[in-house]
C-alpha cells in the first residue's frame, strides 16, 4: 500500500552530498542515530513540560519541524552505514531501538493536552511499536525488514505533525476545545485503524511475498 516511505530514494539523493561531507569529517552512522534519539527525547521532554504549564502556542511547531529534520537524520545514518561500510550488529540495534524510543517519547509528549484522549494516544503508541516489531520479525522468516504502509514511521511522523499544526492553528483562530478535541481524537482513531492495516500487511507480506 502507498506510504511516504516510498519517497525515501529521492530524499536520499538530495542528502547525498551532505552525507559525503559528514563521512569526510569522520562522523559515523551510529553517532547520527544516537544524536537523533537524544534530540527527540529533549524535544519530547520540552513539549511535555512546557505545555503542561502553558497554554497552546506556536512553540508546538517545534514538533513538525523536528520530525522533518529527523527524517533527514534517519536517511543520513542509513546512507553512511550502507555506502561507507559502517554497517554493524550494534548499529542494527541502534537503528531499530532508537527509532522506537524516539517515536514513543514524541507521541507520548502530546498527552500533556487534556483535549487529547489519553487512551487513544496510548493505544496509538502501542500499535506503532507493534507495527515496527512486525517489521523486524520478517528477517526471521528469511526476508528483508518490512516497511509496508499505510502507516509506517514516515506516515506517522507526517500525521502527528498535522495534529500539532491543527493545535497551533486552533490557538490562532480560536477553535473551541470541543472542536479541537474532536479533530485530534478523530485523527488518532484514523491512525489506529491504519496501524491495524499496517500490521496486517507486514505480517501477510512477510509470509507470502518477498520484498
Amino acid at each position: 500500500m502507498p506510504s511516504i516511505y516510498q519517497l525515501k530514494p529521492a530524499f536520499q539523493n538530495l542528502l547525498r552530498p551532505l552525507v559525503k561531507s559528514l563521512h569526510h569529517l569522520g562522523i559515523t552512522a551510529n553517532q547520527v542515530t544516537l544524536l537523533a534519539m537524544f534530540i527527540s527525547l529533549a524535544v519530547a521532554f520540552f513539549i511535555y513540560i512546557y505545555f503542561s504549564h502553558n497554554g497552546i502556542g506556536i512553540l508546538l511547531l517545534i514538533f513538525p519541524v523536528w520530525m522533518l529534520i529527523r527524517m533527514g537524520f534517519n536517511a543520513i545514518d542509513g546512507m553512511l552505514a550502507r555506502e561507507f561500510n559502517q554497517q554493524s550488529k550494534l548499529g542494527a540495534f541502534y537503528n531499530e531501538l532508537c527509532d522506537v524510543i524516539s517515536d514513543s517519547a514524541l507521541y507520548f509528549s502530546l498527552i500533556c493536552f487534556a483535549f487529547i484522549q489519553a487512551e487513544l494516544l496510548i493505544l496509538t503508541c502501542f500499535l506503532a511499536i507493534l507495527a515496527e516489531y512486525t517489521g523486524v520479525m520478517a528477517p526471521l522468516l528469511g526476508q528483508e525488514r518490512r516497511y509496508d504502509g499505510p502507516m509506517g514511521k514516515s506516515d506517522r511522523a507526517f500525521v502527528f505533525s498535522i495534529i500539532c499544526i491543527v493545535i497551533v492553528t486552533s490557538s490562532i483562530f480560536n477553535f473551541g476545545l470541543n472542536t479541537l478535541s474532536l479533530i485530534c481524537n478523530c485523527i488518532l482513531i484514523i491512525i489506529i485503524f491504519l496501524l491495524f492495516i499496517t500490521i496486517y500487511n507486514r505480517i501477510k507480506n512477510s509470509i507470502i511475498n518477498p520484498q
